[in-house]
Protein backbone atom coordinates (compact mmCIF):
# COMPACT_ATOMS: atom_id res chain seq x y z
CA UNK A 1 0.00 0.00 0.00
CA UNK A 2 1.24 3.47 -0.99
CA UNK A 3 1.19 5.08 2.34
CA UNK A 4 1.52 8.57 0.44
CA UNK A 5 4.18 9.47 2.47
CA UNK A 6 6.96 10.29 -0.28
CA UNK A 7 8.43 13.82 -0.06
CA UNK A 8 6.77 14.74 2.90
CA UNK A 9 9.14 16.26 6.31
CA UNK A 10 9.10 15.21 9.13
CA UNK A 11 10.73 15.38 12.86
CA UNK A 12 10.99 12.60 15.41
CA UNK A 13 12.39 12.88 18.64
CA UNK A 14 14.30 9.98 20.93
CA UNK A 15 15.37 8.41 17.66
CA UNK A 16 18.81 6.96 18.39
CA UNK A 17 17.14 3.47 19.50
CA UNK A 18 14.31 1.31 19.91
CA UNK A 19 11.09 2.75 18.77
CA UNK A 20 12.38 6.01 17.58
CA UNK A 21 14.68 4.96 15.58
CA UNK A 22 12.42 2.75 13.77
CA UNK A 23 10.32 4.64 13.15
CA UNK A 24 12.61 6.74 11.75
CA UNK A 25 13.92 4.04 9.23
CA UNK A 26 10.16 2.87 7.81
CA UNK A 27 9.84 6.77 7.12
CA UNK A 28 13.03 7.02 5.66
CA UNK A 29 11.56 4.29 3.18
CA UNK A 30 8.75 5.42 2.42
CA UNK A 31 10.77 8.61 1.09
CA UNK A 32 10.06 10.94 3.77
CA UNK A 33 12.60 13.66 4.47
CA UNK A 34 13.69 13.17 8.57
CA UNK A 35 15.34 15.09 11.25
CA UNK A 36 16.12 12.66 13.60
CA UNK A 37 16.55 13.81 17.30
CA UNK A 38 18.74 12.65 20.18
CA UNK A 39 20.99 13.38 22.48
CA UNK A 40 23.26 11.17 21.28
CA UNK A 41 24.28 10.72 17.54
CA UNK A 42 24.76 6.82 17.11
CA UNK A 43 25.94 4.75 14.23
CA UNK A 44 22.19 2.62 13.31
CA UNK A 45 20.79 6.74 13.42
CA UNK A 46 23.36 8.06 10.62
CA UNK A 47 23.41 4.89 8.84
CA UNK A 48 19.42 5.78 7.88
CA UNK A 49 19.95 9.20 5.99
CA UNK A 50 18.29 11.09 8.29
CA UNK A 51 19.54 14.24 9.54
CA UNK A 52 20.55 14.09 12.77
CA UNK A 53 20.30 16.64 15.31
CA UNK A 54 21.83 16.24 18.89
CA UNK A 55 19.78 17.91 22.11
CA UNK A 56 18.81 17.33 24.80
CA UNK A 57 14.85 17.91 25.21
CA UNK A 58 14.82 18.30 28.80
CA UNK A 59 16.71 21.76 28.87
CA UNK A 60 14.26 24.77 28.55
CA UNK A 61 15.41 25.87 25.37
CA UNK A 62 16.13 22.27 23.88
CA UNK A 63 13.16 22.10 22.16
CA UNK A 64 13.16 25.55 20.18
CA UNK A 65 16.64 24.73 19.05
CA UNK A 66 15.14 21.70 17.71
CA UNK A 67 12.51 22.85 15.92
CA UNK A 68 14.69 26.04 14.51
CA UNK A 69 17.59 23.49 13.33
CA UNK A 70 14.99 21.08 11.84
CA UNK A 71 13.14 23.80 9.63
CA UNK A 72 16.33 25.49 8.55
CA UNK A 73 17.69 21.56 7.81
CA UNK A 74 13.87 20.74 5.38
CA UNK A 75 11.83 23.62 5.35
CA UNK A 76 8.22 23.53 6.74
CA UNK A 77 7.16 20.21 8.73
CA UNK A 78 4.69 18.23 7.87
CA UNK A 79 4.82 15.06 10.79
CA UNK A 80 5.97 15.44 14.20
CA UNK A 81 6.81 12.13 15.99
CA UNK A 82 6.75 12.80 19.87
CA UNK A 83 8.39 9.49 21.10
CA UNK A 84 11.47 10.97 23.36
CA UNK A 85 10.23 9.64 27.22
CA UNK A 86 11.77 6.67 29.73
CA UNK A 87 13.57 7.63 32.62
CA UNK A 88 17.11 7.34 34.39
CA UNK A 89 17.80 6.99 38.42
CA UNK A 90 15.87 4.28 40.45
CA UNK A 91 13.02 3.61 37.86
CA UNK A 92 11.68 1.04 40.79
CA UNK A 93 11.31 3.93 44.11
CA UNK A 94 8.00 4.10 45.46
CA UNK A 95 5.83 7.08 46.47
CA UNK A 96 7.04 7.95 49.90
CA UNK A 97 10.95 7.45 47.70
CA UNK A 98 10.32 9.89 45.21
CA UNK A 99 10.64 13.46 45.63
CA UNK A 100 10.02 16.69 44.24
CA UNK A 101 13.06 16.46 41.59
CA UNK A 102 12.66 12.90 40.38
CA UNK A 103 8.72 13.94 39.92
CA UNK A 104 10.14 16.78 38.13
CA UNK A 105 12.95 15.02 35.93
CA UNK A 106 10.36 12.81 34.78
CA UNK A 107 7.70 15.37 33.74
CA UNK A 108 10.32 17.05 32.06
CA UNK A 109 11.35 14.18 29.52
CA UNK A 110 7.91 12.20 29.41
CA UNK A 111 5.70 15.15 29.24
CA UNK A 112 6.90 19.02 29.03
CA UNK A 113 9.85 17.75 26.18
CA UNK A 114 7.07 16.89 24.16
CA UNK A 115 4.81 20.08 24.99
CA UNK A 116 7.48 22.70 24.26
CA UNK A 117 8.55 20.77 20.69
CA UNK A 118 5.00 20.49 19.93
CA UNK A 119 4.30 24.20 20.54
CA UNK A 120 7.31 25.33 18.59
CA UNK A 121 6.82 23.12 15.39
CA UNK A 122 2.49 24.01 15.51
CA UNK A 123 2.99 26.66 13.90
CA UNK A 124 4.43 24.95 10.44
CA UNK A 125 2.20 22.16 11.13
CA UNK A 126 -0.77 23.84 10.66
CA UNK A 127 0.41 25.80 7.77
CA UNK A 128 0.88 22.42 5.96
CA UNK A 129 -2.18 20.43 7.77
CA UNK A 130 0.19 18.07 9.21
CA UNK A 131 -0.36 15.64 11.50
CA UNK A 132 1.13 14.61 15.04
CA UNK A 133 1.93 11.21 16.78
CA UNK A 134 2.69 11.02 20.41
CA UNK A 135 4.13 8.04 22.15
CA UNK A 136 2.60 7.28 25.77
CA UNK A 137 2.16 3.73 27.19
CA UNK A 138 -0.34 1.04 27.94
CA UNK A 139 1.07 2.04 32.00
CA UNK A 140 -1.28 5.18 31.60
CA UNK A 141 -4.10 3.48 31.62
CA UNK A 142 -2.79 0.81 33.93
CA UNK A 143 -1.30 3.32 36.91
CA UNK A 144 0.22 0.32 39.07
CA UNK A 145 1.62 -1.03 36.07
CA UNK A 146 5.05 0.94 36.41
CA UNK A 147 6.85 3.38 38.16
CA UNK A 148 4.15 6.18 39.79
CA UNK A 149 5.78 9.32 38.47
CA UNK A 150 6.65 7.98 35.02
CA UNK A 151 2.72 6.32 34.80
CA UNK A 152 1.30 9.51 35.64
CA UNK A 153 3.30 11.85 33.40
CA UNK A 154 2.23 9.09 29.98
CA UNK A 155 -0.97 9.92 31.60
CA UNK A 156 -0.87 13.95 31.19
CA UNK A 157 0.46 13.38 27.92
CA UNK A 158 -2.08 11.01 26.57
CA UNK A 159 -4.52 13.48 27.55
CA UNK A 160 -2.55 16.26 26.02
CA UNK A 161 -2.85 14.93 22.37
CA UNK A 162 -6.27 14.74 22.95
CA UNK A 163 -6.85 18.23 24.19
CA UNK A 164 -4.46 19.41 21.20
CA UNK A 165 -6.60 17.49 18.40
CA UNK A 166 -9.57 18.67 19.66
CA UNK A 167 -7.83 22.57 19.32
CA UNK A 168 -6.24 21.91 16.06
CA UNK A 169 -7.70 19.48 14.02
CA UNK A 170 -10.83 22.03 12.69
CA UNK A 171 -7.50 23.86 11.45
CA UNK A 172 -5.97 20.78 9.73
CA UNK A 173 -3.57 18.86 12.18
CA UNK A 174 -4.80 15.28 13.20
CA UNK A 175 -2.83 14.46 16.49
CA UNK A 176 -3.01 10.81 17.52
CA UNK A 177 -1.55 8.97 20.53
CA UNK A 178 0.29 5.35 20.30
CA UNK A 179 0.09 3.55 23.94
CA UNK A 180 2.72 0.64 23.59
CA UNK A 181 2.83 -2.23 26.37
CA UNK A 182 6.72 -3.40 26.91
CA UNK A 183 8.58 -3.19 23.97
CA UNK A 184 12.24 -5.18 23.08
CA UNK A 185 14.12 -1.99 24.05
CA UNK A 186 16.91 -0.86 26.34
CA UNK A 187 14.15 0.15 29.08
CA UNK A 188 13.93 -3.86 29.71
CA UNK A 189 16.83 -4.89 28.33
CA UNK A 190 19.42 -2.80 29.42
CA UNK A 191 20.74 -4.27 32.75
CA UNK A 192 20.96 -0.65 34.72
CA UNK A 193 17.21 0.20 33.12
CA UNK A 194 13.98 -0.48 34.72
CA UNK A 195 14.10 -3.81 33.73
CA UNK A 196 17.31 -5.11 34.97
CA UNK A 197 16.30 -2.65 38.14
CA UNK A 198 13.21 -4.48 38.80
CA UNK A 199 14.96 -7.89 38.36
CA UNK A 200 16.79 -6.91 41.45
CA UNK A 201 14.62 -5.35 43.59
CA UNK A 202 12.64 -8.96 42.64
CA UNK A 203 15.91 -11.04 43.36
CA UNK A 204 15.69 -12.82 40.53
CA UNK A 205 17.94 -13.07 37.20
CA UNK A 206 17.47 -10.34 34.80
CA UNK A 207 16.73 -12.73 32.13
CA UNK A 208 14.20 -14.54 34.13
CA UNK A 209 12.34 -11.15 34.59
CA UNK A 210 12.04 -10.85 30.99
CA UNK A 211 10.66 -14.37 30.06
CA UNK A 212 8.15 -14.49 32.50
CA UNK A 213 7.25 -10.82 31.77
CA UNK A 214 4.59 -11.64 28.71
CA UNK A 215 2.80 -14.50 30.92
CA UNK A 216 3.23 -12.02 34.12
CA UNK A 217 1.58 -9.00 32.37
CA UNK A 218 -1.32 -11.12 30.47
CA UNK A 219 0.55 -10.37 26.94
CA UNK A 220 -1.35 -12.65 24.47
CA UNK A 221 1.05 -13.40 22.29
CA UNK A 222 3.67 -14.50 24.79
CA UNK A 223 6.28 -12.23 23.86
CA UNK A 224 7.32 -9.14 24.09
CA UNK A 225 6.82 -6.27 21.63
CA UNK A 226 9.43 -5.65 18.49
CA UNK A 227 9.76 -1.89 18.13
CA UNK A 228 9.37 -2.05 14.18
CA UNK A 229 5.76 -3.30 15.02
CA UNK A 230 5.15 0.08 16.93
CA UNK A 231 6.69 1.80 14.21
CA UNK A 232 4.40 0.48 11.88
CA UNK A 233 1.21 1.63 13.82
CA UNK A 234 3.00 5.11 14.02
CA UNK A 235 3.80 5.36 10.22
CA UNK A 236 0.51 4.43 9.47
CA UNK A 237 -1.20 7.18 11.35
CA UNK A 238 1.29 9.44 9.56
CA UNK A 239 -0.09 8.76 6.25
CA UNK A 240 -2.88 11.15 4.82
CA UNK A 241 -4.66 7.48 4.45
CA UNK A 242 -5.39 8.13 8.11
CA UNK A 243 -6.87 11.36 7.57
CA UNK A 244 -10.22 10.71 9.57
CA UNK A 245 -8.24 9.22 12.27
CA UNK A 246 -7.82 12.01 15.33
CA UNK A 247 -7.94 12.27 18.68
CA UNK A 248 -7.71 8.35 19.23
CA UNK A 249 -5.37 6.55 21.83
CA UNK A 250 -3.95 3.11 19.87
CA UNK A 251 -2.97 0.14 22.73
CA UNK A 252 -0.57 -1.79 21.26
CA UNK A 253 0.41 -4.08 24.23
CA UNK A 254 -0.10 -7.65 23.06
CA UNK A 255 -3.81 -7.30 25.12
CA UNK A 256 -2.63 -6.55 28.39
CA UNK A 257 -5.31 -4.08 29.09
CA UNK A 258 -8.44 -5.90 29.17
CA UNK A 259 -11.30 -3.61 29.49
CA UNK A 260 -13.36 -2.34 26.66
Amino acid sequence: MDLQLKDKTALVTGASRGIGLAVVEQLVEEGVRVVAAARTSTADLRRTGASVVQVDLTEQDGPDRLVAAALHEVGELDLLVNNVGGGDGDATAGFLEFGDDGWRQVFELNYFATVRTTRAALPSLVRQRGAIVNVSSNGARLPSGGPIAYTTAKAALTAFGKALAEEFGPQGVRVNTVSPGPVRTALWEDPAAYGGQLAEKLGIPHEHLLAALPQQTGMLTGRLIEPAEVADLIVQLCSPRAASIMGADYLIDAGIIKTA
